[in-house]
């Protein structure tokens, strides 16, 4: 009698996993639902226990099937960059470079970088998802994000892109002409806001201060509400209201005079842009020449 495999079944119960679906798992693997179920059968037999709840809606690891992750996903991810290295390190970059990235980087990241990048590497494709939620990371298969640093993960690798950048209201001169300047959060009531809607929540998004040492959110009030930063932008610098933005973001308008800072005496603190990946895709040669190009951006932008 042939000895069992211990690896049988691990393929699939890790995609399983990761996809939350049968049928997305089979997509990757490039097998039918049918085979991915028999071998998830078949681990759980041997295992003498069941890795899955399953409804008719959904799959969802169960307590044995979450340690069972917990054990393999490092180990798998070891494996693959270990392979990915030994296979990799002299090819040339090639193949789909899969992104998904913060709107705050694409002025400022992406158009810099990509014409140069795709210019040198002609045989990698990008493919880019502009978003600012990224909680779908793994399963929808990206090689990497582009993100404000808070909300990364622990367990991924981060490569600083921007400087550190501060949290301000802006209005354009002709604004605070008109209605001065809010010397304090609580002024923030008596002014025209510009609301930003976010457009994966559909929620406002409250204006955040930090007043003697204790955080504070405001809701703002005005007429106006957008979901999208730019077009925000725009509205203040023709003088509609005022904006809860990043020094960041707004540097090219600062620098043009069409916007200023106030209550910077009160900002939350600082955050910055970060190119973030997991351990196990950092070998492979199209992103190692992403994070190449971002890198030397980063150095240029410095100088």
């Amino acid at each position: 009698m042939a000895c069992q495999n211990p690896f049988d079944g691990l393929a699939e119960f890790l995609a399983v996993a990761n996809r939350q679906s049968v049928r997305k798992a089979a997509l990757d693997l490039e097998v039918t639902p049918g085979a991915v179920s028999q071998a998830l059968q078949k681990l759980e037999r041997r295992l003498g226990t069941p890795l899955f709840h399953r409804t008719t809606r959904r799959i969802s690891l169960t307590e044995a099937g979450e340690a069972l992750m917990a054990e393999v996903a490092p180990a798998a991810e070891a494996i693959e960059a270990s392979l990915v290295q030994a296979s990799g390190a002299s090819q040339e970059p090639s193949g789909t470079l899969k992104l998904i990235v913060e709107r705050l980087a694409v002025p400022f990241v992406i158009e810099p970088v990509l014409p140069d990048f795709c210019a040198a590497w002609p045989k990698v494709k990008v493919d880019i998802t502009i978003s600012n939620r990224h909680h779908d990371f793994m399963a929808g298969g990206y090689d990497a994000g582009i993100i404000i640093g808070p909300y990364i993960a622990q367990d991924m690798i981060a490569v600083r892109l921007s400087p550190h950048f501060h949290w301000a209201v802006f209005g354009s001169p002709e604004y605070f002409r008109k209605h001065g300047r809010p010397m304090a959060p609580a002024d923030l009531a008596r002014h025209n806001c510009i609301r930003f809607r976010r457009p994966e929540k559909g929620d406002i998004y409250r204006w955040e201060f930090l007043k003697n040492g204790q955080n504070l959110s405001i809701e703002p009030t005005g007429p106006v509400t957008v979901n999208d930063g730019e077009l925000m932008q725009r509205l203040a610098a023709r003088g509609q209201g005022l904006i809860y933005s990043s020094t960041y973001h707004a540097s090219h308008r600062v620098a043009a005079g069409q916007l200023e800072p106030v209550l910077l005496d009160y900002s939350p603190g600082t955050d910055g842009l970060f190119l973030y990946f997991t351990k196990a895709a950092q070998s492979q040669p199209k992103l190692r020449a992403f994070i190449d190009a971002c890198s030397e951006l980063r150095r240029s932008s410095a100088d």
